[in-house]
């Protein structure tokens, strides 16, 4: 493998605005925000990451505020002027620095990017590298939907039609307290055969246990992270209880959480955000333990764009990663995207990943001046 040497990293707040908003149990966002890292070496090539912060702390604890400010007093300047041999030497460089995972996470994506550039090989080539033989990327992502939260069962039905008639084969809806039994009720009396699972960001407590066993009549392929956004404990208590699988989300932060979660009975099925777990060297470590332990794989999304999904779907290309992950095409999300060409869903509910080198898209930087232009704006944070 050839090295790379950091010559300068830029970053650029954004704000998109999004096709369709996404309501969550936690409500929803004006636009989607972020901040893209654009990442510069001694000869020339250029890395791309994506920083999957919000506006505020619903998701995660970190914004696009405490994320700008720790990138660039604390995180680039411990990568400035470093020559890497690997992009999982990034974590131990940026050690000093506790938390701040969709900050790492940015940051090292960048890396990645640069180093599978400056070697010719495509993302998922780079991921391939860190996992034992029989991993070979397949060359795309099977994949689904995910809906938020509407103003009836009539309205989200006539949202899951569409995304069927898209080709979409796995759907996700959104759910919190009072919109949930009823929700899939009124959804499987009308669709009884499709892929369903629901989604309820931690809206639940331990003593909603026998209400969510409801929820166990509707042949769910899963239900996704029902308590509290860091535990893990009250949800083996919770497993038990249900027949439907749970699905740790939130709660998961390393590869350590997942050999936890398995060993208290907490879940029967991880969703993956390379976001939310610091980047992709401890995604590669939590693709392992689910493959060791036959633990069912997916990488979940935060609604990134061309850059980031690129990324995803590199990983999603894997083969450990077993179940349809929320991926979506890029029309789902953005027209225009910040990158070219688009994702576009393929038969059987998938979409290709790049083989270019690194990302494998091309970055259109007048659509990411236009997006920084946008944050500049209509950010929140000004007085």
């Amino acid at each position: 493998m050839r090295s790379i040497t950091i010559r300068q990293i830029n970053i650029y707040p954004i704000a998109m605005t999004l096709v369709e908003r996404l309501r969550t149990s936690f409500g929803e966002e004006p636009f989607k925000a972020a901040i893209l890292i654009e990442l510069q070496t001694d000869e020339g090539i250029t890395g791309w990451g994506e920083c999957s912060a919000e506006i505020k702390p619903g998701y995660s604890p970190e914004t696009v505020g405490t994320a700008q400010h720790i990138l660039q007093q604390f995180l680039i300047p411990a990568l400035l002027g470093k020559t890497l041999h690997s992009a999982t030497e990034v974590p131990a460089l940026l050690s000093e620095v506790r938390g701040h995972p969709l900050a790492k996470h940015g940051l090292e994506a960048a890396v990645w990017d640069a180093l599978a550039k400056a070697n010719d090989m495509s993302l998922a080539e780079a991921f391939a590298m860190h996992l034992p033989d029989g991993h070979t990327p397949r060359g795309y992502a099977t994949v689904g939907v995910s809906i938020g939260i509407k103003p009836s069962v009539e309205a989200t039905l006539d949202t899951i039609r569409l995304r069927l008639s898209q080709g979409y084969e796995r759907i996700k809806l959104k759910i919190r307290p009072g919109w949930d039994v009823e929700l899939a009720r009124g959804v499987r009396a009308e669709l009884p055969d499709i892929t369903l699972m629901l989604d309820a960001n931690s809206a639940y407590t331990l003593a909603d246990a026998d209400h969510l066993s409801q929820l166990d009549e509707f042949n769910l392929l899963m239900l996704e992270q029902p308590l509290a956004y860091d535990d893990i404990f009250e949800h083996s208590k919770l497993q038990p209880r249900l027949q439907t699988p749970i699905c740790l989300d939130e709660s998961i932060h390393s590869a350590n959480d997942v050999r936890l979660a398995l060993e208290l009975g907490a879940c029967r099925i991880i969703n993956l955000k390379p976001a939310r777990v610091g980047g992709y060297t401890e995604s590669l470590e939590i693709y392992k333990v689910c493959v060791e332990n036959n633990v069912p794989l997916w990488i979940g999304g935060l609604l990134e764009t061309g850059i980031g999904r690129s990324a995803n779907l590199a990983f999603a290309s894997l083969p450990g990663v077993t179940l349809p992950s929320d991926i979506s095409a890029t029309d789902r999300y953005y027209a225009p995207d910040l990158t070219e060409p688009p994702f576009v869903l393929g038969p059987n509910s998938t979409i290709a990943a790049p083989t270019g080198p690194g990302i494998g898209v091309e970055v259109k930087l007048d659509r990411v001046r236009e997006a920084a232009a946008r944050w500049e704006r209509d950010n929140p944070y000004r007085v």
